[in-house]
């Protein structure tokens, strides 16, 4: 049995998916299974990756489905997953070619029940870290922990214990696509902390076509989906009254853009949904106006 699965969710990535495929067959350690979620894709993606079955470098693990955004991938790949860990890679990204070996001799040196997994470093193509170091005092952290406490910034590279995912699926809402994944890593965080590996475990590029480059579309096409996500962020007991406030905010945008209106009558935050609905109503009215000025100038250069 390997020790760990490396995960990619891949929606019509078959021009840049390769890149993540050399840097596995390069790897130093082939203690692992490489499992690709089709999300739906309609490019040349399951022919390419039938021919790295065949070239048998290592167990690729294929499955397609129909198209449920990022989140949907995940559910599918905790839900397959076997092996002890399990850290995703995304189609654009790729990992150095060690970064199976340390992390397998990082966990059997240090992994236990009492952690839900290892947090170590994104790295632009050109080697800079993604955001700020981790603290060289601590072993352990919570993933919330470290950004709002500690004040780390930037993305992460997250291996997680599988059992432990398979908890908190994420759901799915008819028509949308996207749900913040870190749902489910906050809610990992009310039982367990994270051994912290000062490692660069995954060079990252974000492509044009990624979600973190249009967070404003998401969150206007996806509304149903960014209100669970900010509803159970205002029920997390170790977050601030500052944070909660945030996400109430944002959830007052999310119930408006999705037309619920109960969405006072769902709040875990009464009194605290109340006050931020003017602040929501703002945001709301902003987010329409940004996203309908793209779409009109995506129209005029058509």
């Amino acid at each position: 049995m390997k020790t760990l699965t490396v995960f990619t969710p891949t929606y019509n990535r078959a021009y840049c998916l390769a890149t993540c495929y050399e840097s596995l067959k390069r790897q130093t350690s082939k203690d692992f299974k490489w499992l690709i979620i089709d999300d739906g894709s309609t490019d040349h993606t399951k022919q390419l990756v039938q021919d790295w079955i065949a070239e048998e470098q290592f167990e690729i693990i294929y499955m397609w489905q129909e198209n449920q955004g990022m989140h949907g991938a995940h559910n599918t790949a905790y839900e397959r997953i076997d092996t002890e860990l399990n850290v995703c890679i995304d189609s654009d990204d790729y990992m150095p070619d060690d970064a199976v070996e340390k992390i397998v001799m990082f966990w059997k040196k240090y992994g236990s029940t009492a952690v839900s997994g290892i947090i170590g470093f994104d790295a632009d193509t050109s080697n800079h870290l993604i955001g700020t170091t981790l603290p060289e005092q601590l072993q352990t952290s919570t993933l919330f922990g470290l950004y709002n406490t500690h004040r780390v910034r930037g993305d992460k590279k997250l291996v997680y214990r599988s059992e432990l995912t398979k908890k908190y699926p994420y759901p799915i809402y008819k028509n949308e696509r996207y749900v913040g994944l870190a749902y489910k890593y906050y809610m990992l965080d009310l039982d367990y902390e994270m051994l912290l590996m000062n490692e660069v475990l995954c060079h990252v590029e974000y492509m044009p076509d990624g979600s973190s480059k249009n967070m404003l579309h998401q969150y206007r096409n996806n509304p149903k989906g960014f209100s669970f996500y900010r509803k159970q962020l205002m029920t997390l007991p170790f977050a601030g009254t500052l944070f909660q406030f945030r996400q109430a905010i944002h959830y007052v945008s999310s119930s408006l853009l999705a037309k619920n209106a109960s969405f006072f009558k769902e709040t875990p935050r009464k009194g605290m949904t109340l006050a931020a609905i003017p602040i929501g109503v703002a945001l709301y009215s902003y987010i329409l106006i940004k996203t309908r000025t793209a779409i009109s100038f995506r129209s005029s250069k058509a």
